[in-house]
C-alpha cells in the first residue's frame, strides 16, 4: 500500500493469538502495524483486543493511516458485538494480509462501511483511474475495491499474459514467414512439422501438451484468442497475481490438450484457446454469480458480447475440425480443448477468483476441485499409455 503506514517502524516481536472461536493458536510476525508495542495492545496476552482499546488507538494513529485502511478498521471494530477483536485479524490486515474471519467480521457487522463509494472520488491521476477501473471489472465488494485500490502499486506489473501473447505472435509470424502464409496456416503442409503442437503420433513428447498454444490456424484464430486474453486475463492478473491467473491458465492449457487426446483421439491441437477459455469462463460466472455486486457499466451488453465472440470462435472452430483436411487423413485440429478450459474456468477457476486476498490453501473447495482435477489428469496419462493399444486406434501418420 502506498500510504503512510509503509514508512511507520517494524515491530518484529512475535505475538501469539487465537481466532474468536478458540480455535488453532499461531505465532504471528506484525509487520507495518501502529506505533504501539503488543502489550499496548493485548496487555493481558488473550490474543483480543477490546474494541473500547482498539477505538482509542485508531483516535490516536487514524491521522497516519490509508483513509480507506482507517475505514475498514472501523467497520471491524463495529463488527464484533462481544466486545473484542481478534489480534490475528488485526496483524493481518496491517500486514496487508486478510483472513477468512476478518472477511466475516466485516460482511456480518451491524453496519456497512462509511465513506463515499470509490467511483465517487475526485482528482484522480491517469493510473489511479485504471487501478479504479480494474477494481470494478472484477471486484463485487466495495471494501475489495478500497482496498485493491489502496495497495496496488503496479509492482510487479502483470507480466505473464502480455508475455504469452507477445510469445504468440512471436511464434506465429515466423511461421507465417516460414510458411508463406498467415491466413489458415494449417493448410501448410509443413504447418504439423514444427515441433510446438500437439499430434497423436507424438503424444509420448510430453511439452507438446503445453506448448501448443504457441501455434494457431491462422491469423483470425490469433486475433479472436489475442483479443480476449488480453481483454480478460490482464485485469484479472492486475487483481489476482500472476501466480494464481497462471495457475487457472496452466490448467486450462493441460486439460483442454488431455481432453483431445481422451475423447478425440486422431485429431492433433493447435491455439490457446484452453487457457483462454478457462480464464474467460471464470470470469463470466464470477460475474453472474456476483450481479448485484458488480458494478461494472454495461455489465449486460458486455457480457453478451463477450459470449457472442466466444460462440464465434468455437464455432469457428469446429467448422475447421470437420472441414476436409487439406491433407488426409490427418484431421483438422480438434475443438475439444475450447471445453476443457471452460470446465476448469466453471470449477477451480471459480473458487480462485471467488478468493480475492484469501489464502487458496485455506479453501476446502479450492482442494476438492483440485484434487479431481489432479485426478482426471492421471486417468488422462494413464488412457494415453495404455487406450491407443487397447482400442487399436489408427491414427495419422507422423507429420
Amino acid at each position: 500500500m502506498a500510504g503512510a503506514t509503509r514508512d511507520l517502524p517494524v515491530n518484529s516481536s512475535p505475538a501469539v493469538a487465537s481466532n474468536a472461536e478458540g480455535e488453532e493458536i499461531e505465532v504471528l510476525e506484525s509487520t507495518d502495524v501502529l506505533p504501539v508495542a503488543p502489550e499496548d495492545y493485548d496487555p493481558d496476552n488473550s490474543g483480543f483486543i477490546s474494541t473500547e482499546r482498539f477505538r482509542d488507538l485508531l483516535a490516536t494513529y487514524g491521522s497516519e493511516l490509508d483513509p480507506h485502511k482507517l475505514e475498514v478498521l472501523l467497520a471491524l471494530a463495529d463488527g464484533n458485538a462481544d466486545g473484542k477483536i481478534c489480534y490475528q485479524d488485526f496483524v493481518n490486515l496491517m500486514s496487508n494480509k486478510r483472513s477468512n474471519s476478518f472477511r466475516r467480521a466485516i460482511l456480518q457487522g451491524g453496519r456497512q462501511l462509511k465513506g463515499c463509494s470509490l467511483r465517487d472520488e475526485a482528482g484522480l491521476g491517469l493510473s489511479q483511474r485504471l487501478i479504479r477501473h480494474v477494481a470494478y471489472e472484477t471486484l463485487p465488494r466495495e471494501v475489495d475495491r478500497k482496498w485493491y485500490f489502496d495497495s496496488y502499486t503496479y509492482c510487479p506489473p502483470p507480466w505473464l499474459i502480455l508475455a504469452i501473447t507477445i510469445a504468440e505472435v512471436a511464434v506465429f509470424m515466423y511461421y507465417g514467414l516460414q510458411l508463406d502464409r498467415l491466413v489458415l496456416q494449417v493448410s501448410s503442409p509443413s504447418f504439423l512439422k514444427s515441433p510446438l503442437p500437439y499430434h497423436p503420433q507424438l503424444r509420448a513428447q510430453a511439452w507438446r501438451y503445453l506448448s501448443y498454444i504457441f501455434m494457431h490456424t491462422g491469423v483470425e484464430h490469433l486475433s479472436l484468442n489475442m483479443a480476449m486474453q488480453l481483454l480478460v486475463g490482464v485485469p484479472l492478473e492486475m487483481v489476482h497475481g500472476a501466480l494464481r491467473i497462471g495457475l487457472v491458465y496452466v490448467c486450462g492449457v493441460l486439460a483442454g490438450s488431455l481432453a483431445v487426446s481422451v475423447t478425440d483421439m486422431t485429431a492433433p491441437v493447435v491455439g490457446s484457446s484452453g487457457g483462454v477459455y478457462a480464464l474467460a469462463s471464470a470470469h463470466l460466472a464470477n460475474v453472474v454469480m456476483n450481479w448485484s455486486g458488480m458494478k461494472c457499466q454495461f455489465k449486460l451488453f458486455r457480457m453478451a458480447m463477450a459470449l457472442v465472440c466466444m460462440s464465434v470462435e468455437f464455432g469457428r472452430a469446429v467448422w475447421l475440425r470437420f472441414y476436409p483436411p487439406a491433407f488426409p487423413p490427418c484431421p483438422n485440429p480438434s475443438f475439444v480443448a475450447h471445453l476443457g478450459g471452460v470446465v476448469v474456468g466453471l470449477t477451480l477457476g471459480v473458487v480462485v477468483l471467488q478468493n480475492y486476498e484469501q489464502r487458496l490453501q485455506e479453501q476446502s473447495l479450492f482442494w476438492i476441485f483440485f484434487s479431481v482435477y489432479a485426478l482426471f489428469v492421471l486417468c488422462a496419462v494413464f488412457w494415453n499409455i495404455f487406450a491407443y493399444g487397447l482400442l487399436d486406434v489408427r491414427l495419422p501418420p507422423t507429420p
